[in-house]
């Protein structure tokens, strides 16, 4: 496999920010270092913005702290300004749906989620929702990390 494609979900993100355990965290720290290749929209980048600066408290980091993050993930991501694929109503979360689309309109390997349940629909689609420790054994087992 060549470089790996992947739509990063806002809930992961949050768990590496929470906590320097676990497989997110270790993701988090992959990202930007040519193991694979996030890739972002507007509206992502948003959510992502908007719902660490409501947690920030929890995850004890500052406004300017989450804006760091999310400025880093900027720089490192492969933007896409124009998404023309809508595939509304698929999923039941309007949230989900816009990680659906950008996955597909960037041709994604994987959409890399803590709620795979939630993403049970993808099946018809190239990609597949993956956990964070999942991706991390593919990487493992591609000899990427």
């Amino acid at each position: 496999m060549n470089v790996i494609d992947i739509v990063l979900d806002t809930n992961v993100l949050f768990s590496a920010l929470n906590s320097t355990k676990g497989a997110s965290y270790k993701l988090l720290s992959l990202i930007g270092k040519g193991h694979f290749t996030i890739h972002l929209s507007v509206p992502l980048v948003l959510e992502y913005e908007e719902k660490l600066k409501e947690k920030r408290h929890q995850l004890g980091l500052s406004i300017s702290d989450i804006d760091d993050v999310v400025d880093y993930l900027c720089s490192v991501g492969v933007r896409h300004d124009e998404i023309n694929i809508f595939w509304r109503p698929c999923l039941n979360d309007p949230d989900d749906e816009m990680i659906l689309e950008l996955g597909i309109h960037s041709k994604s390997d994987f959409i890399v989620t803590h709620n795979i349940k939630d993403f049970h629909k993808v099946k018809g689609f190239r990609i597949k929702a993956i956990s964070p420790a999942d991706f991390l054994q593919i990487l493992r087992e591609e000899k990427m990390i």
